[in-house]
């Protein structure tokens, strides 16, 4: 399985080119291993996802011209999610279209800041709601809250679906600032979910903390 290297800003959702402060140090950067078959959106700045967007939609659609309703609502599903995860303070959203015997193995991540300040991650996780909750260490980032739970989604509602879907959270305090960067990853496929939270939790564990000097610009989708 191909993987990519993506960073983003530590400081100001969506930057490319890290922050520096008045002290004159560099905003730290994150670093995250993605499986290769995920593709990935920046959500900012809004030309970028526009035009991110418009690249996926043309590499699904590709030599397909006689679809143009179930183009016309895969587009408007991916630009609704989008939104969603700007709403929620969202930096870059991974979508997964890997596959095993024919079937699409349906997730999401979406990166985004709290961009408040936490005594502790314990805070975090007394604020995450129900669920499965605990404290743990990923090899390169540190201490992380995660939080497992399931939930019944209105889209699945709508759809007539029975499954709930499966989210997995991580806080993760970011170096040297009062924020806490999320990992939201999530999958509908609840008779595989064991198997799709193990991929999760290894994505998660590939998270590590950069500045700018030590980057390595990986690969990008």
């Amino acid at each position: 399985m191909r993987q990519v290297s993506s960073t983003e800003s530590g400081g100001e959702p969506g930057a490319d080119e890290p922050s520096v402060r008045a002290s004159g140090r560099a905003v730290p950067v994150f670093g995250l291993i993605t499986p290769g078959d995920w593709y990935r959106i920046p959500l900012q700045p809004r030309e970028r996802r526009e035009a991110s967007m418009s690249a996926l939609i043309k590499r699904q659609f590709a030599g397909v011209d006689d679809q143009p309703i179930l183009r016309r609502k895969a587009e408007e599903q991916l630009r609704g999610t989008a939104e969603a995860g700007v709403e929620q303070g969202g930096v870059v959203l991974y979508l997964s279209f890997l596959e095993a015997g024919g079937i699409p193995l349906s997730a999401s991540l979406l990166v985004s800041h709290l961009h408040r300040k936490f005594d502790s991650l314990d805070a975090v996780v007394a604020l995450a709601g129900t669920g499965e909750v605990g404290v743990v260490t990923l090899p390169e980032a540190g201490r992380a809250a995660r939080l497992l739970r399931r939930q019944r989604t209105k889209q699945a509602r709508k759809l007539g679906s029975e499954f709930e879907d499966t989210v997995v959270e991580y806080f993760v305090q970011v170096p040297d600032r009062d924020e806490v960067l999320m990992l939201t990853f999530s999958t509908p496929l609840e008779p595989i979910a064991d198997a799709m939270v193990g991929l999760f939790d290894a994505v998660a564990e590939t998270l590590r903390w950069q500045r700018p000097s030590e980057e390595t610009k990986g690969e990008r989708e």
